[in-house]
């Protein structure tokens, strides 16, 4: 079950996930196979944890820690629908934290 945010229940529905990840990678290289591959280790790691109910909100930054690695710009495009942009400041923010965790990554 799903526990969306307005703290209704839902049924966990796979495809919802899927759509929004391809919407996220509309013209991005980024394969349908590679989409379900990620959609498969979330789903594999609430299972190894043995959850019931997941919230909404946890199943999108599973999503989110996933799609950074893959592309970036799909990132931003999925951050900025599930955190529910309202301004362009917020997204030059996550363009910072992107970024800032690249930098990381090569040891800068």
């Amino acid at each position: 079950m799903v526990i969306k945010r307005d703290g209704r229940h839902e049924p966990y529905d796979r495809q919802k996930v899927v759509n929004g990840i391809v919407l996220a990678c509309r013209k991005r290289p980024v394969g349908r196979n590679e989409i379900e591959r990620l959609v498969d280790a979330l789903e594999r790691r609430l299972e190894e944890e043995g959850r019931v109910e997941v919230s909404s909100a946890e199943i999108g930054e599973l999503v989110l820690e996933q799609l950074i690695g893959i592309d970036p710009v799909a990132y931003v495009r999925f951050a900025s629908v599930y955190r529910q942009f309202t301004s362009p400041e917020q997204f030059v923010e996550e363009l910072r934290k992107i970024r800032k965790e690249a930098r990381g990554v090569r040891g800068e």
